[in-house]
């Protein structure tokens, strides 16, 4: 059988800025909770990224730009020495294996607790999280996050800014700025956690600015053609309610539409949402989808390969997918073949630390299966 042209295109190399991409497949970040207690990256990540890497555009986990921005037990950071050569390990490695990587930066915002970071969270108003937060001791009642002075938000846009460049340092290629899921820069945004009267909150144009200022500052530091921006409309994660939805997304696009970003990265895409519609179409840029799969729901036997061909042909330019590269270490060639995939085992594992279900997923080699296109 003759495959379509939109089945083609997941396979074929694209561009991003600099880098020349074997395939239109990306490994969406994705939290694993294997880092030091002191956020130092350990070897077992560079193994499990370096099994990964015939994806098209590796984005490593959400990685925190200054101490006050972590949000769990065992997140890497990317603001002090060890830290950068933790990561150092991980990007040779995966450089070794012929791959490539951006690295997201994520501030937790109110998404954090002082037994996870020695500190008191901080948001852009002192809205607590509805919900109980993982500490190295089970889980705990949220606190309430101071509210972010006019110092605070200039200091944080400075640490965004240094954190990018420490991740060039570090070896990747760029960076994801992360707006998306219920974090800092989505809170913002959001009416019921920005109840802010300055320049900042009320209005649209304020709710964005501070997305704006980090994006801006961390392209000035490392270059645009090395940053993307992650955004997730609509989503209730984390206890965030945006208002406006329709109106927030259209305004930031405009408010960054003159940097020349490397991409934007839309979660949970729908093709036949009229605002992912309006995102594509206001959006010159490169476009990174990742399909609307349900949350928590069970993976799609095919790893979401007919939805990301869905999303391609109604102009996506690269696909995200996140619990299928958990499981398939190789699964652009098993996506590229037809091959079937590891089944994503006990979700306990994913944040327990260790090997299991991490490092320990076959490949096809090592399953003993042979396929052929």
């Amino acid at each position: 059988m003759t495959n379509t042209p939109e089945k083609i295109r997941l396979f074929q190399p694209a561009r991003l800025g600099a880098l020349r991409l074997p395939n239109r497949l990306v490994m969406a970040p994705l939290t694993r909770n294997r880092a030091g207690a002191d956020g130092v990256p350990q070897p077992l990540m560079a193994t499990y990224y370096a099994q990964r890497a015939s994806a098209g555009l590796i984005i490593a986990e959400a990685t925190t730009p200054n101490a006050v921005g972590q949000t769990y037990p065992n997140i890497p950071g990317i603001h002090d020495g060890p830290q950068v050569a933790g990561w150092r390990l991980v990007t040779d490695a995966v450089n070794a294996a012929g791959g490539r990587m951006f690295l997201q930066l994520q501030h937790g915002g109110r998404v954090g607790h002082p037994d996870n970071s020695g500190l008191v969270p901080v948001a852009p108003s002192p809205v607590p999280l509805p919900e109980t937060i993982h500490t190295p001791s089970g889980r705990k009642d949220p606190v309430v996050p101071r509210e972010m002075t006019l110092a605070d938000i200039r200091s944080t846009v400075a640490d965004f800014a240094t954190a990018a460049r420490n991740a060039v340092d570090a070896g990747f290629a760029g960076v994801e700025v992360h707006a998306a899921n219920g974090h800092l820069l989505h809170q913002f945004m959001a009416r019921n956690t920005n109840h802010r009267t300055d320049a900042y909150g009320g209005s649209i144009t304020g709710r964005v600015r501070f997305v704006v200022e980090v994006v801006r500052a961390v392209a000035a530091a490392i270059g645009p053609e090395r940053v993307g921006l992650r955004i997730s409309p609509g989503n209730t994660i984390n206890g965030i309610d945006e208002g406006e939805t329709g109106e927030i997304y259209p305004a930031l696009i405009e408010a960054l539409a003159d940097t020349g970003l490397a991409y934007l990265h839309t979660v949970f895409a729908d093709p036949d949402d009229p605002l992912w519609q309006e995102i594509r179409k206001r959006w010159t840029g490169t476009l990174v989808a990742n399909p609307a799969l349900g949350w928590g729901g069970p993976l799609p036997a095919d790893g979401g390969k007919q939805a990301g061909e869905r999303l391609l042909a109604a102009g996506a330019d690269l696909i995200a997918l996140g619990r299928a590269f958990m499981a398939n270490p190789d699964l652009v060639e098993r996506l590229r073949t037809g091959a079937p995939l590891n089944p994503l085992r006990d979700e306990g594992w994913m944040y327990a630390g260790g090997e299991n279900g991490y490092t320990d997923y076959p490949s096809l080699t090592e399953a003993g299966t042979t396929v052929t296109a």
